[in-house]
């Protein structure tokens, strides 16, 4: 009898095995939208990267809504934004539109080998970089890339001696020289707790060192716009000016494939314009089956939108 309503007991504690639920797959397609929405803010801009209307754009963040059962954008506020289910989704996206296209590169492209040196000037965070490369070096493993991180035209003057293969970096305005690949737009950033200062004060700067297109550019708007300004701090690492935007110290201008989660856009500033994006070296028949794929990868990893995470 004791056995018996011991075993009976030990039935009763046993976990109920829960209904099996059916989700849904979400559409890579209605995904990638999705992505180019939230990168180009908006769903005009969205709809002339990808070539479609601004109602088709509409009617595919639609579907995707409707599949999940969430909004994705809040529609009401002055800009369009990702509601806190965007924001999650988001990342998901980012991880699946790698991974699908990663193992489609992996298994539809030729094995390709070779050796190829590459420039990067410092406007691309190191965190970003890595991720890129991290995706190349998984879908063409008998490549052998080596990667330097530098000023753009000190980069440039090595490339023309024929100590790099490649480099990417800004384009400047009326230069013809490289191959652009993308374009986007540069903004004032700050951290959330900075504040304006009063009128009669300068508005506190960050910026690369001397040399740089984005000092170039933030000082002459500033200064056409008669907005007194000072440079605080400057760097030849772009992590080392962001360390100090992130202390609510300064502003900084920026590319906005770059904004680092926890810093914020400031509006009330007048526009930076766009930056150009640009390919320099050897993109020869010879070497392109090397840097084709590579620039690709660059090519999607700015068109995502993706937000770097700032260090710890």
């Amino acid at each position: 009898m004791h056995q018996a309503v011991l075993s009976s007991h030990r039935r009763s504690v046993l976990p109920q095995e829960q209904p099996e639920v059916n989700y849904p797959d979400l559409d890579l397609d209605l995904l990638r939208c999705f992505a180019c929405v939230a990168a180009e803010r908006g769903f005009t801009a969205a709809g002339q990267v990808m070539g479609l209307t601004q109602s088709a754009i509409s009617l595919k963040i639609k579907r995707l809504e409707d599949l999940i059962n969430r909004r994705v954008f809040d529609r009401s506020s002055r800009h369009l934004a990702l509601t806190p289910d965007g924001d999650i989704l988001l990342a998901y996206t980012h991880r699946l539109l790698s991974l699908n296209d990663e193992a489609v590169r992996r298994l539809v492209a030729s094995p390709i080998k070779g050796h190829l040196r590459l420039g990067v000037a410092d406007h691309f965070l190191p965190h970003h970089l890595a991720q890129i490369v991290g995706r190349f070096h998984r879908t063409y493993p008998e490549v052998r890339l080596e990667v330097e991180v530098g000023r753009c035209t000190e980069l440039r003057t090595a490339c023309d001696e024929g100590r790099f293969d490649l480099v990417i970096g800004r384009r400047r305005a009326g230069d013809t020289m490289g191959m652009p690949i993308w374009t986007e737009t540069m903004v004032w950033v700050a951290a959330h707790d900075f504040r304006m200062p009063e009128r009669d004060k300068p508005l506190p700067l960050a910026t690369l060192s001397t040399g740089c297109m984005f000092r170039e550019r933030a000082l002459d708007v500033l200064s056409r716009a008669r907005i007194p300004h000072e440079l605080r701090y400057t760097s030849t690492s772009l992590l080392g000016i962001i360390a100090f935007v992130q202390e609510g110290l300064c502003i900084i201008p920026i590319g906005r494939s770059n904004v680092p989660n926890g810093l914020k856009e400031i509006d009330s500033l007048p526009a930076l314009g766009n930056a150009e994006i640009a390919v320099f070296g050897n993109t020869s028949d010879k070497n392109l089956e090397l840097v084709q794929p590579l620039i690709d990868l660059f090519r999607d990893d700015l068109g995502s939108g993706r937000k770097i995470s700032p260090s710890p």
